[in-house]
């Protein structure tokens, strides 16, 4: 294309843009402008470079590499890059490279990349990548790594990562693995792994890993381990494993039973339906344990 013809494809104002208001390269398909308020349709053109200024609308096809200011939008193909300011949003394919700063909205499919600043919203699918700022929401599907700051929120499928700030809120799939600050609250589904600090809530599936600091609560499936602080409450399935501080204690609801814990005693809590526990760590120095284990030997 020429200058004139590209002259018919960008509009300010609803009518062409002088020539004299642009470059463009025809070897490289790069056009130049510091105009705003453009409007640029290259929608069966692949492979354009576009450097412009602010407030500018693009209908491009694939493998276009856009430098811009603040407040634009983007409806492309896959396989694009863009460095923008803040204020802007993108509809494109998969494979497309973000570095963005704040309130941008981004509509994309698969293995895209985001480098942003904050209050971000997400809707993309699988084997993204997102390094942003605070409030971000996410609405993803599987295979996502999110590296955030505070007060996010997550709607994910499986197979993903999080390091986060503070205030965030979860809502996962499987195989997730969390590491966060305080005051986050989780739903997720099964084999995640949680490294939180306090005031977290989690409502998971089975075989989940949580190390967390204190005031946590926790409603789970089966097969859970946790490492955590004071004051918290757990709701789980069956063969979970408690590795907790002081003042905690045991409520079985299967058998009505309360079970105060001792300081550097560890107990295996009696089959379903049947009361008390065993002392396993270090057993001779408590007589409870012996106790517990000569009335399992006479009910034999």
């Amino acid at each position: 294309m020429n200058k004139k013809e590209v002259s018919k494809r960008v509009l300010k104002y609803g009518k062409p843009l002088p020539i004299d208001k642009f470059t463009w390269d025809e070897d490289t398909n790069t056009f130049s402008s510091i105009e705003d308020n453009l409007v640029l349709d290259f929608n069966e053109i692949n492979s354009c470079t576009f450097n412009v200024g602010a407030y500018c609308t693009f209908n491009t096809a694939y493998n276009c590499t856009f430098k811009t200011a603040y407040n634009c939008t983007f409806n492309t193909g896959s396989k694009c890059t863009f460095d923008t300011g803040s204020d802007c949003t993108f509809k494109t394919e998969d494979t497309c490279t973000f570095k963005t700063r704040s309130n941008c909205t981004f509509n994309t499919l698969s293995n895209c990349t985001f480098d942003t600043r904050s209050d971000c919203t997400f809707n993309t699918l699988s084997n993204c990548t997102f390094d942003t700022e605070s409030r971000c929401t996410f609405k993803t599907r599987s295979n996502c790594t999110f590296d955030t700051r505070s007060d996010c929120t997550f709607k994910t499928r499986s197979n993903c990562t999080f390091n986060t700030g503070y205030s965030c809120t979860f809502n996962t799939g499987e195989d997730c693995t969390f590491k966060t600050l305080s005051e986050c609250t989780f739903n997720t589904r099964s084999r995640c792994t949680f490294d939180t600090l306090s005031d977290c809530t989690f409502k998971t599936g089975e075989d989940c890993t949580f190390d967390t600091l204190s005031e946590c609560t926790f409603k789970t499936e089966s097969n859970c381990t946790f490492k955590t602080g004071p004051d918290c409450t757990f709701k789980t399935g069956p063969y979970c494993t408690f590795d907790t501080e002081e003042e905690c204690v045991v409520v079985r609801r299967d058998v009505y039973e309360i079970i105060e814990l001792k300081k550097g005693e560890k107990i295996k809590l009696n089959e379903y339906k049947e009361t008390g526990y065993t002392v396993i760590q270090e057993c001779e120095k408590f007589p409870e344990c012996h106790q517990v284990l000569k009335e399992e030997n006479n009910n034999e």
